[in-house]
């Protein structure tokens, strides 16, 4: 079942994967990506709780390889429902999680996505981080059906996000 946000899958159908010109690429994160997953959140933690802690509560502090298989499994399972979507930011073989995007409906008023990024730290201010900022953009604009995506920590702050009206 699709819902609302997006069109139906005779109309359209989310990209699988994604190319970045650095050789990295985005796919739909799933289940078997646990361990490197958990490498990269856990591994960035603190920051990535600066960043979503307040509004998703995310990443726990004891956050366990079970909840975290959990977690990929529902989101694939959004993937596959076009409820939403969190692709994970991959080196060419997958041997190394280097970050996420999340493409998600709007919780707040004015938009009709709401989409953000990470890398881990080791990345903050490399060529990859830069490309993935160019990027996310320009495929949300060519591949996606918004009029109106909201890049939540880019285009406003997550504390100008929270004090908005929710949908």
């Amino acid at each position: 079942m699709t819902t609302p946000w997006l069109p139906g899958p005779d109309q359209w159908q989310h990209p699988v994967r994604a190319e970045l010109s650095t050789g990295h690429h985005l796919r739909s994160i799933h289940a078997d990506d646990t361990d490197l997953d958990m490498l990269a959140v856990m591994g960035s933690r603190e920051r990535l709780w600066s960043i979503y802690g307040e509004a998703w509560g995310w990443p726990p502090a004891d956050m366990t390889a079970e909840a975290d298989r959990a977690d990929l499994q529902r989101h694939w399972e959004e993937a596959q429902a076009h409820q939403s979507f969190n692709y994970a930011l991959f080196d060419r073989d997958e041997t190394e999680l280097i970050g996420c995007c999340y493409i998600d409906p709007p919780e707040k008023v004015g938009a009709d996505a709401e989409i953000s990024w990470w890398v881990r730290d080791e990345y903050v201010d490399s060529r990859v981080e830069q490309a993935l900022d160019l990027f996310v953009p320009d495929w949300i604009a060519t591949e996606w059906p918004f009029r109106r995506p909201r890049y939540v920590g880019r285009d406003l702050t997550w504390s100008a996000w929270l004090a908005l009206p929710d949908c």
